[in-house]
């Protein structure tokens, strides 16, 4: 294998995808499986000023970028399966690995769009309090507005990791995927609702019940696992 050949480049967006995907995924994890139950401790609470002002904005910088990378990197990929192989859209391959695509995308939003601003936010917030300053009244808005969206990331990513795994390495998940358009269509719609569904609720929810499932980190997981079950069924029966 060259490096510079075909099969090289793939072997080297896969590296760079598989690579930037464990920061981003690993640091999602850190901040809703250790640090947000931490400063809910006394000790947390006590700590949390300066380790907004100190640890965050370096812990953030490494999730936003090993996001974008990821993002780059996947759609590099996508892009030459497609184009360059010519991998149909609607085959079994590409439709498990565009389902977890999706979600995957509206992750790497979430992450630009939302939380990476709403935590700027909290960041000067809390340099200006420490500083002696007034408290920003939107912080605790903003604050809770990106900590939905990082649980509605932590969700996608367990269906997203059940999908891109699959495609690639059970084979008989895709087998038979594609053979009938109408049913493509209609897992599609289908898969389509559920997903915007929780996507919208992380853009337009708010404290008063709306995202109470999301709340905890056990509530996190549990949805992330009913959401991959979900899909899974979906794509059993229709396709």
């Amino acid at each position: 294998m060259e490096i510079l050949s075909m099969e090289g480049t793939y072997v080297l967006l896969r590296w760079v995808h598989v690579l930037a995907g464990i920061t981003w995924i690993g640091m999602l994890y850190y901040f809703n499986f250790v640090q947000t139950p931490f400063f809910g401790t006394e000790l947390g609470g006590t700590a949390k000023s300066a380790m907004t002002r100190g640890l965050v904005p370096n812990a953030l910088w490494w999730f936003r970028w090993g996001a974008m990378f990821t993002f780059l990197s996947g759609f590099l990929i996508l892009s030459a399966k497609w184009g360059h192989e010519g991998v149909p859209l609607w085959s079994g391959y590409m439709t498990l690995i565009l389902t977890g695509a999706l979600m995957g995308t509206l992750m790497f939003l979430n992450v630009w769009l939302v939380i990476w601003p709403a935590q700027q936010v909290v960041i000067a917030n809390a340099e200006t309090v420490a500083a002696g300053g007034d408290a920003n009244p939107e912080a605790a808005g903003r604050a809770a507005r990106a900590g939905l969206a990082s649980r509605t990331n932590t969700l996608f990513s367990i269906p997203m990791l059940f999908f891109m795994v699959g495609a690639a390495n059970f084979p008989s998940l895709t087998a038979g995927i594609g053979m009938g358009q109408a049913n493509l269509a209609l897992y599609w719609i289908l898969a389509l609702i559920v997903i915007f569904a929780v996507e919208i609720n992380c853009l337009v929810g708010t404290g008063q019940g709306r995202h109470k499932p999301l709340a905890t980190v056990s509530g996190t997981i549990h949805w992330g696992l009913l959401l991959t079950v979900l899909l899974y069924i979906l794509m059993s029966i229709f396709l």
